[in-house]
């Protein structure tokens, strides 16, 4: 089943669950114009067109958060549908995308191509949906291109694999590195704010302040730090 979220100021998003990792897919889309864009389609295709075209939207980009199969996987024939470009993630993620196939083959999770984006992001970047802004920062340490996408206005993000409600993002797959994990949250996520809210790769959503409060992994009583409110 669909989840629908809260959102931005301006925006709508729905999160659509695919592949049987139960990926987090969000359809994020400006009412106003009726573009939008897929962040992380990991697969089901045609769940996810079917979706953006219940809600009569023209998808003009896909947006990466990073390279593995259950979040890259249907980029490359989501392109091909549509013409968009996919943006994202980080050029040192490439060799995921280069090994979209084999993972598939590997997990049983079948359709996903290789491809190389129409551009890669970079801490620093921005990218735009109908004249709202969105903020990047590079957080390796799940895999070493992993970006988490922003909404300052709306105190809104993607996340990708970094954090999770109440977990954070596995570290013992190719690349991985533990403590790159942990800095990336403490230094790149936690300064966007406690009312950040965000969408996970799997699993629902929370906010930074929260997992401030509570996580067990990055939480403030186990890094050490007082939770700014």
């Amino acid at each position: 089943m669909n989840q629908t979220a809260s959102s931005p100021p301006k925006l709508q998003i729905q999160v659509v669950p695919v592949t049987p990792l139960q990926q987090n897919t969000s359809l994020l889309w400006s009412p106003s114009s009726g573009e939008g864009v897929f962040i992380d389609p990991g697969g089901e295709t045609d769940k996810l067109m079917a979706a953006a075209a219940q809600n009569n939207i023209k998808i003009v980009a896909v947006w990466l958060t990073h390279g593995h199969l259950d979040h890259a996987g249907a980029a490359a024939e989501i392109r091909e549908r549509t013409g968009c470009p996919i943006i994202g993630p980080h050029k040192d993620d490439q060799w995921l995308l280069d090994d979209i196939e084999a993972q598939g083959a590997k997990y049983g999770i079948v359709g996903g191509r290789n491809f190389t984006p129409d551009r890669y992001l970079k801490e620093g970047d921005t990218l735009e949906l109908d004249g709202n802004t969105f903020g990047v920062v590079h957080c390796p340490g799940h895999t070493p291109g992993h970006v988490v996408i922003f909404n300052r206005e709306g105190a809104f993000s993607f996340v990708g694999d970094v954090l999770f409600k109440g977990s954070i993002g596995r570290t013992d797959f190719p690349k991985g590195n533990h403590q790159q994990l942990l800095d990336s949250i403490a230094q790149k996520l936690w300064p966007l704010g406690n009312d950040m809210r965000f969408v996970p790769g799997h699993g629902p959503m929370s906010t930074f302040g929260e997992e401030r409060a509570s996580n067990p992994f990055v939480g403030d009583a186990v890094l050490g730090k007082g939770l700014v409110r």
